[in-house]
């Protein structure tokens, strides 16, 4: 059994289009098509089950990158869920507020509600380092 990832699909694509485009090389078990929960539309991407692993690797270098109703297929052998990257994340998380050097204040305060001066790992006489990345945690710097 093999899995095939499909992407760069027509939108318009059913699940009996891909399962009939496949079929030229072998015994599909199942063919899927990616729908967005919120608008029900295609994703633009799924997935063929074929029986038998050589016909799979026959169809994925026969169909990789050919034209297929307009578009360019993109097609490899599936990944098992959990490898790669999450869906949905840009890698950024929510305390990552500004970017570029700084030589501010830190969005954090006192007891007393007042703004609270970072000077993390400068020690007597060293200057204070300078953010470069993405960070809301500013620190001191010397002009």
């Amino acid at each position: 059994m093999i899995n095939i990832y499909v992407g760069n699909l027509p939108y318009k694509t059913s699940e009996a289009d891909l399962a009939e485009l496949f079929s030229k090389f072998g015994k599909v078990e199942r063919s899927s098509i990616v729908m967005d929960r919120v608008t029900g539309r295609s994703r633009g991407f799924g997935f063929v089950e074929m029986v038998d692993h050589a016909e799979g690797t026959k169809a994925i270098e026969a169909l990789a990158g050919e034209e297929w109703n307009g578009r360019p297929l993109t097609i490899n052998e599936a990944r098992p869920r959990g490898t790669g990257t999450t869906g949905g994340s840009t890698g950024f998380t929510s305390s990552t507020t500004s970017y570029g050097e700084s030589a501010g204040y830190s969005n954090q305060t006192d007891d007393d509600g007042g703004a609270v001066r970072k000077n993390e790992g400068a020690g007597d006489g060293e200057e204070a380092p300078v953010s470069r990345g993405y960070s809301n945690q500013m620190l001191d710097v010397e002009d």
